[in-house]
């Protein structure tokens, strides 16, 4: 028998491992299973080129559970080890000092597993005690036995092992029992190894059985992983249907994948996978983790951002790359220059194979465009280089439900959409339904409008009118249509501004009060054959309250209130009428008022020039006390007229009719001021 210490400079590296080095505790199966595997490859690795001779055998490697004896068994048939091997990978942990090692890597620990060969030391995360029952490959060679209790004292003794390979017996230690549930184990081998090279068997198959009435094992063993995923195979050998079959083996519960890009490169560093694209449309962030990423076909991690563009973090799939270490921390992912390699050309292919479906089959490509969209929007607006590769096949629909590509509709509207500056108006709009009406007062000007209804569009716009030349995005209701793409000074009113005050004063008087909403009237000369009243909303505020979603330190524009213009249309009968009535009925009353608001506002008017001749700290407290005085008397003949226009207007059936259909045509009128509209309607009619 031969003993010994553990090959390190202190006692203190089994604590070190266990509470320190893996912050996971359940890798350790993971480890155990791959360095079953890697051994079991390397002995095929020596049948291919003829060191080894003998019968290759069942290769799988077997997981069992034993809760009498505490234990975990993993066991191969590879290549199995000597005792000098033992003590040269097992006993020698070559470090130059265990506490130089903690002060190198206390930031990012788990690093160091793969880079010094500790995979095997996870066992004792969750192990009192450690055997390794083992016998070389090599002609003539004898079993061993190496065992350790977690101290740097261990064991070497002859053994009793006919066949070749290795079995890693784990006593676990008492606060990790979980680990001895059949169904643990069983997840975390389908979570780490459910594609490892070669066949891992937990256990035996299950049937029900009719005479015991439950389900009972069989002689066939339970293999839980698949060898040859389909990630290793030609693309030139696979049909659609293994691609569709793969995605519903990864994602049981989604849907069928848009399309999906299989990736196979071996240099300049070596990457397979398949990336699918699924069928969003919204829940961003729900649909995050859903890339897997592998070493040698051993999971390692599904927060592939790093490896991954933030865009493409929306698809699902499989990446498998030996370059990237199988254990690392996301600190390491993000600053690495291979992993930054890695994603760039993620990119490049992802683009690449948009292209290529486009032109292939751009009807296809129409019809999931809908779906797809969101990536390339993420990608515009969240990749600076993609919108280089993305402006070649993203597209816009048009309200008619028409595609274009960019620069497809850029032609499309040069000729009608400039405004009097040379600016290309693009118009778009939110809801087909919705702005109906602003739609077609467009299309009756011979102009395209744009439908712009996915979740990201409108914060891509802001990306879009930074690329394109001359150009800018306006809703088809954040002004009348004359104003949303000027082509000649605007007409003037035919009203002096005393009317337009007063027929302002009318309405603005009978707008309802909503919460976190403001309303401000205007009037326009709009032709008699427009609308009455018509309500926009600001492109610009709109568009920064949307944005408010998305983007953080913009919550101000969200806490904001929604600001609607009400435009007064001069030129319409019923407006006129409105202004008429409004005068007859109101010029009595306001005679004496507006005499006495004139005569106070010269009076005002003399006081500001005679005190704009003083500085300020010149000014007596008389003077401004008389301005003070003056100011109140203006304000109080000003609020006298308003008060007359607004109980003239109260009783003003065509003012609330006019104000409720335009609020209706915007979704804005409901419940009670609905129901009132409904009977005034009809009181109307009579």
């Amino acid at each position: 028998m031969q003993k010994g210490n553990i090959g390190v400079t202190t006692e203190n590296i089994f604590p070190v491992i266990k509470k320190f080095l893996y912050s996971d505790h359940e890798i350790f199966l993971r480890e155990m299973v791959s360095n079953a595997v890697d051994a079991t490859q390397k002995l095929k690795t020596l049948a291919q080129q003829g060191e080894f001779k003998g019968e290759m055998g069942d290769l799988t490697v077997h997981v069992s559970l034993d809760k009498d004896k505490g234990t975990i068994t993993i066991s191969d048939r590879g290549i199995g080890m000597t005792a000098e091997e033992i003590d040269k990978y097992i006993n020698q942990i070559a470090f130059s000092g265990v506490n130089d090692f903690l002060e190198k890597y206390k930031d990012n620990a788990n690093n160091i597993i793969g880079h010094f060969g500790l995979g095997f030391y996870s066992s004792f995360m969750v192990s009192k005690k450690v055997e390794i029952v083992t016998r070389s490959y090599k002609e003539g060679a004898k079993a061993v036995k190496w065992s350790c209790d977690g101290s740097p004292a261990y064991e070497i003794d002859d053994a009793e092992k006919e066949d070749r390979g290795s079995d890693i017996i784990l006593y676990l230690d008492d606060d990790c029992k979980e680990f001895l549930e059949k169904e643990k184990i069983q997840q975390l081998l389908t979570k780490y190894c459910k594609f490892m090279a070669v066949p891992v068997a937990f256990g035996k198959k299950q049937e029900w059985s009719s005479e015991k009435k439950e389900m009972v094992d069989t002689a066939e063993d339970n293999v839980i992983n698949d060898s040859e995923p389909l990630w290793t195979k030609a693309p030139s050998s696979l049909k659609d249907e293994d691609y569709t079959k793969f995605y519903r083996t990864l994602y049981p519960m989604s849907d069928e994948p848009m399309f999906w890009i299989h990736l196979n490169v071996d240099y300049p560093f070596n990457l397979t996978g398949i990336l699918y694209f699924p069928r969003i449309k919204s829940n961003i962030d729900l649909q995050r983790n859903k890339i897997q990423l592998y070493c040698n076909q051993v999971f390692v991690t599904d927060q592939v951002e790093g490896i991954v563009p933030e865009f493409l973090t929306l698809l699902h799939g499989v990446i498998d790359s030996p370059d990237i270490p199988l254990n690392v921390s996301r600190s390491y992912l993000q600053s690495d220059r291979e992993v930054k390699k890695i994603s760039t050309y993620i990119t490049k292919k992802v683009a690449d194979r948009l292209q290529a479906i486009f032109k292939e089959d751009r009807k296809q490509y129409e019809e999931k465009w809908d779906d797809l969209k969101l990536f390339i929007n993420y990608g515009i607006l969240s990749e600076e280089s993609f919108y280089d590769r993305a402006k070649e096949f993203a597209l816009f629909k048009d309200t008619e439900g028409k595609y274009f590509t960019f620069d497809e509709y850029k032609t499309l509207i040069e000729g009608a959409q400039k405004d009097k500056d040379g600016n290309l108006v693009y118009l778009y709009a939110t809801d087909k339904d919705e702005q109906y009406s602003y739609i077609q007062a467009a299309k009756d000007k011979g102009y395209s409008v744009l439908l712009l209804d996915g979740q990201l569009d409108v914060p891509t716009i802001q990306t879009l009118e930074q690329k394109f030349e001359k150009s800018r995005f306006t809703r088809v209701d954040a002004d009348i249509i004359d104003r949303l793409i000027v082509k000649e000074d605007a007409k003037k009113s035919d009203l002096s501004q005393e009317q337009s005050d007063n027929l302002s004063a009318v309405f603005r008087s009978q707008m309802p009060k909503m919460d976190k909403t403001e309303f401000m009237v205007q009037v326009d000369a709009l032709g008699a054959e427009a609308r009455p009243v018509i309500i926009t909303q600001n492109e610009w505020m709109r568009r920064m309250k949307e944005m408010s979603r998305f983007q953080q330190g913009m919550n101000f524009y969200g806490q904001m209130p929604d600001s609607f213009n009400i435009v007064l249309n001069s030129d319409h009968p019923l407006v006129k009428r409105v202004l008429t009535d409004s005068e007859s009925a109101t010029a009595e009353t306001l005679k004496p008022i507006d005499a006495e608001l004139k005569g106070q506002e010269a009076r005002l008017a003399a006081i500001q020039q005679q005190q704009d001749k003083k500085k300020y700290d010149e000014l007596t407290q008389d003077d401004k006390d008389m301005k003070a005085e003056c100011e109140k008397a203006v304000q109080e003949q000003k609020d006298k007229k308003q008060a007359v226009l607004a109980d003239y207007a109260k009783g003003n059936d065509i003012v609330h009719q006019l104000i409720d259909l335009a609020l209706l045509q915007n979704g804005m009128l409901k419940g009670e001021a609905l129901d009132k509209f409904l009977k005034r309607s009809v009181d109307l009619i009579k």
